[in-house]
């Protein structure tokens, strides 16, 4: 049997748009004389709609869509996935269209409800398993978490002397590092246990924080790899299972740094801005943060911003322009020392007395915040954050100065990863000046400043970071696996408790990580959990 394969990115509730790429597809699919063609779960939608489902007129505008996807399928058979009223019941569908008609619906058995999931906050679980024969081959339809099932409600264990020939899943699986290689595991085992071929068409693009790779695949009832589809692209595909051939899944830096790309450009497009723009430091966070916008958008449609202070130094202020050189990007030189003066002029009185603190380094910072969103605002611009995971679970950024944006590309990154991205993007030729990636860290906020003057070195930092927030260690465990002291361990993640607040007012953070600190965290601002000493 033929079937075809399209590997979509749907705009969330662009619901014409939607359609419109789906009946496409459809009639690529004829023309290439294939008997079926699969879509990925909530093709129509788009993953996830999230409340959009709790509007009645929103849901008839999805059944009024569904409609004209069923007149143009005509002598093929479609596997879309859609939202499916029954009654006051709503479920996460696969709609089987035959020779123009609804065949049969699939609804999804087992709903997520955990990290960035809340389908059962929208959703009834099907509770049924459907088969169709086509071409004389038994085919079978699950939906995405269905394959991951264990245990007696298990999905695929309904499916066991059933005579399946072909499994066929519809898929909105978000990424993380290493989550392309986990879900491909967990099919090679339910191919191997059924028996039979199995196929997973997973949605790619990215939808606010989430990012969908892609990396479609074919699996033999050996449980080997026929065929894997593009990562971070869309792709359709006429399959035929007597060609094995298989793309190969990129290496952990280089999918993050498409991951990031997808996740910006999807960002920036979906909500139909074309340019954008930062403030340079001279440090690594920004350079990495302007590589990837470059790579992304194009160098003209990025603007770099140097808003040098007294506590800036030579070097920075070289970097930062020798960086936007490299990219090619235009930049924008805006000084800050007298808006700082000034600011210091009018809190004279009220702060007459007091020594200078913490309070007039983050004045700089509002102030480079001030002049970056006035930019954003003059010019329609969207304005890029460039703070790092270790930064924001520490707290060490300023609320309304350099937390300000509309997007944070690398806030899922721990420093040491951002670190990484910058090897790899200078890897053919250096983009970002060595003295960037070189140097200490330093937010120049007062003279001399380091960031090991008030924090750990952060290879400690991180290892803190990803064993409390990514894998819910204990204080004691951390320690133990990075050989820390305890007490800084506990320190630490006080402050990581402290700063949740902070956290709840930032940009939203494209998801790179299985735990990231935007999208499928829920942590309480007020709270009394104490770590013990």
């Amino acid at each position: 049997m033929w079937f075809y394969a399209a590997q979509l990115n749907p705009t969330i509730a662009d619901l014409s748009k939607n359609r419109e790429k789906i009946v496409t597809a459809i009639e690529r699919a004829k023309k290439e004389g294939a008997d079926l063609i699969i879509f990925p779960e909530l093709a129509l939608t788009g993953y996830p709609p999230q409340d959009l489902l709790f509007m009645p007129h929103f849901l008839d505008a999805v059944e009024k869509e569904a409609k004209k996807i069923e007149a143009a399928t005509g002598v093929i058979t479609a596997l879309v996935g859609m939202p499916r009223r029954h009654g006051k019941k709503l479920y996460n569908s696969c709609v089987i269209y035959q020779n123009g008609k609804e065949l049969k619906c699939y609804d999804k058995r087992l709903l997520p409800n955990d990290d960035v999931f809340s389908e059962k906050r929208y959703f009834e679980p099907g509770n049924c398993e459907v088969i169709f024969e086509i071409q004389g081959k038994r085919v079978a339809v699950l939906i995405c978490e269905d394959i991951w099932g264990e245990g007696p409600n298990d999905p695929v264990a309904s499916l066991h002397g059933k005579g399946v020939d072909l499994l066929l899943v519809l898929n909105a699986s978000p990424y993380y590092l290493g989550k392309s290689d986990l879900r491909e595991e967990v099919v090679k085992r339910v191919a191997k246990q059924l028996g039979c071929q199995v196929f997973t068409c997973n949605q790619v693009g990215a939808n606010d924080q989430l990012i969908f790779d892609g990396y479609s695949v074919l699996i033999d009832k050996n449980g080997e790899i026929a065929l894997r589809l593009k990562g971070f692209a869309e792709e359709e595909r006429l399959i035929d299972d007597s060609k094995p051939e298989s793309l190969k899944i990129r290496e952990g830096v280089e999918e993050n740094f498409e991951a990031l790309k997808l996740g910006l450009f999807d960002y920036c497009q979906k909500l139909g801005f074309k340019k954008v723009l930062l403030g340079l430091s001279g440090g690594i966070d920004s350079a990495v943060v302007a590589a990837i916008a470059t790579a992304a958008l194009g160098k003209e449609n990025v603007l770099g911003v140097l808003m040098p202070s007294r506590y800036s130094s030579e070097d920075s202020i070289e970097d930062a322009a020798l960086l936007a050189k490299n990219l090619g990007i235009e930049t924008l030189n805006l000084p800050i020392e007298e808006m700082h003066k000034s600011a210091l002029q009018t809190l004279e009185v009220p702060f007459e007395g007091l020594n200078q603190d913490i309070t007039e380094e983050n004045i700089q910072s509002r102030i480079r915040g001030l002049l970056l969103m006035a930019l954003s605002n003059k010019f329609g611009r969207l304005l890029l954050n460039t703070g790092n995971k270790s930064e924001m679970a520490l707290g060490y950024c300023t609320l309304y100065g350099d937390m300000c944006g509309a997007l944070s590309l690398i806030g899922d990154l721990p420093k040491g990863a951002v670190y990484d991205l910058a090897n790899w993007i200078n890897r053919d030729q250096e983009l970002i000046p060595k003295r960037s990636i070189s140097k200490e860290p330093t937010a120049e906020l007062r003279p001399d400043q380091k960031d090991v003057d008030t924090l750990p070195p952060y290879s400690i930092v991180d290892q803190v970071v990803i064993g409390y927030i990514e894998d819910h260690l204990s204080p004691e465990e951390i320690a133990k696996r990075g050989n820390i002291e305890l007490s800084l361990v506990k320190e630490l993640i006080r402050l990581i408790h402290l700063n949740e607040y902070k956290r709840r007012q930032a940009p939203p953070i494209l998801k790179v990580s299985h735990k990231t600190f935007s999208a499928g965290r829920h942590y309480p601002i007020v709270e009394r959990w104490t770590i013990p000493k």
